[in-house]
């Protein structure tokens, strides 16, 4: 048997990159461009919205392929259809706890500060216009179930064409289990979706090299469009549900990474390049490719890194919980509709289906809350108009957060796996440097020098693959 390929070391560099040559200073520059020029000309603010929707359009293109590969390949790589099961089954088991524990913090958030104390908004006055009338009627025709019959598409091409994340991610695991099954045959299909894999992230590389631009024009839209004093308005809840995200990730979720013996401090700013650019963007999807690399970077199996990210954003949303469970209180205590604690609960656990299976879709919380309350029947669907004209600075926090969510979800699951190495994370949190791929290549491709994994470079080892932006410490990832 050929022996395992040794792990390849990232090329030696003379000196740093200097931080004024790094992406993520040039889309953190181009975020503070944006809020400027939608402040003080917000009607040239408005006019560059085709800017950050062509560069979120262009990274959306990318995912359900990237999605569909990563799958795929990490379904092949690995010794059996029983890891796979295993690692999914306890993802979704992780994710469940999560999401319960999101719901459960937005909701005593929101009793004890009371935001909607005092709004005394009547529902008669409340009317559906826009976008928000589209989603509530988006809403109003889901159930609770609705994830579990949308998660079949109507077609393979379908799948990919609406962008619909959990299809794909169905229709990816069953395209890797009949790989598996059908044995060594299907090993030249292995190796090609893997060197396949390889070309998609050099698209994704160009893509990236536009992040600056793409930031620029949605942060310029979002200020221009809805202006700063938006933010004033109903600050009271904007605040509470920052803060209240901002606890659940460094409490909540640091109380997790402790127990991992990981800090998460490091860890947020070892991903701070992911989260400038889901800022600029406001969509956690712009950093799903990169958030991969970065995580298999710590030394985390390719197999689970491509099945629980993905996963993880259709039913990991912990930002999208917390707002679900804030805005639906927010808008029974604005409308002055009593809501017991027996009543909250039993919202709680309707709110646990109903934010399900909805990442990816353009207004997906807005929808899920519309579900949510058209289902209660309690709480005036039409009170959703006293949050819509801040929604837009509400989801870069949910994105946010979800991405935060997402990538502790996956060092979890490697834990419980048995296969996370602290010692190698956390060498990768202090010193910035990407771990070596630790996944042996099969025995197969040992022929092929430059390759692992079937032929496919490693995505920590492909140094063009991604643009340096995410690396705080001016290291090439």
């Amino acid at each position: 048997m050929a022996a395992s390929a040794s792990p390849i070391s990232p090329p030696a560099r003379t000196a740093s990159t200097p931080w004024y040559k790094q992406l993520y200073f040039w889309v953190l520059t181009a975020i503070a461009s944006g809020i400027l020029t939608g402040w003080l000309w917000p009607s040239a603010g408005v006019a560059l919205e085709p800017v950050g929707t062509t560069f979120v359009s262009a990274i959306k293109m990318l995912i359900t392929p990237i999605v569909f590969l990563t799958i795929v390949a990490g379904i092949g790589s690995v010794d059996s259809l029983g890891r796979v099961g295993r690692v999914g089954l306890k993802s979704l088991a992780y994710f469940q706890a999560g999401t319960l524990a999101a719901l459960a913090v937005g909701l005593v958030a929101v009793n004890v500060f009371q935001p909607g104390a005092g709004v005394h908004a009547h529902p008669g006055d409340l009317h559906l216009t826009g976008d928000a009338a589209q989603y509530v009627e988006q809403g109003e025709g889901q159930s609770w179930w609705h994830f579990l019959t949308d998660i079949v598409p109507t077609s393979a091409v379908g799948a990919f064409a609406d962008g619909n994340i959990l299809q794909v991610i169905f229709l990816s695991v069953l395209f890797g289990i009949a790989l598996k099954a059908v044995g060594p045959v299907a090993q030249p299909i292995v190796a090609g979706v893997n060197r396949l894999s390889s070309v998609v992230f050099k698209i994704l590389h160009y893509v990236m090299l536009a992040a600056p631009i793409g930031a620029f024009g949605a942060m310029a839209f979002t200020i221009g469009k809805y202006g700063i004093s938006t933010l004033t308005s109903l600050g009271r809840l904007i605040a509470l549900f920052y803060g209240t995200s901002l606890f659940f990730v460094v409490v909540i979720l640091g109380a997790v990474t402790a127990l991992l013996r990981v800090n998460i401090f490091r860890l947020l700013r070892y991903l701070g390049g992911e989260f400038l650019l889901v800022l600029g963007t406001s969509s956690s999807e712009s950093a799903l490719p990169r958030l991969m690399t970065k995580l298999e970077g710590l030394g985390i199996r390719r197999d689970i890194v491509g099945l629980t990210v993905p996963t993880g954003y259709s039913f990991n949303l912990d930002g999208s919980s917390i707002y679900l469970s804030l805005a639906a209180v927010y808008i029974a205590q604005a409308t002055d509709t009593p809501l017991g604690i027996g009543q909250q609960l039993g919202l709680l656990a309707l709110m646990i289906l109903t934010s399900k299976g909805s990442g990816g879709v353009t207004g997906a919380g807005f929808i899920a809350l519309a579900a949510t309350l058209s289902s209660v029947g309690t709480v005036p669907v039409a009170g959703i108009m006293l949050i819509f004209g801040i929604d837009k600075f509400m989801s870069e926090c949910r994105a946010l957060t979800n991405l935060a969510g997402n990538s502790i979800a996956t060092l979890v699951v490697a834990r419980w796996e048995g296969v996370l190495d602290t010692a190698r994370v956390n060498r990768v949190l202090r010193t910035g440097t990407p771990a070596p791929d630790p996944t042996p290549r099969p025995e197969a491709e040992t022929d092929t020098e430059t390759h692992t994994e079937a032929g496919r470079p490693s995505l920590v080892q492909d140094h063009q693959a991604v643009p340096s932006f995410t690396n705080l410490r001016g290291q090439n990832t």
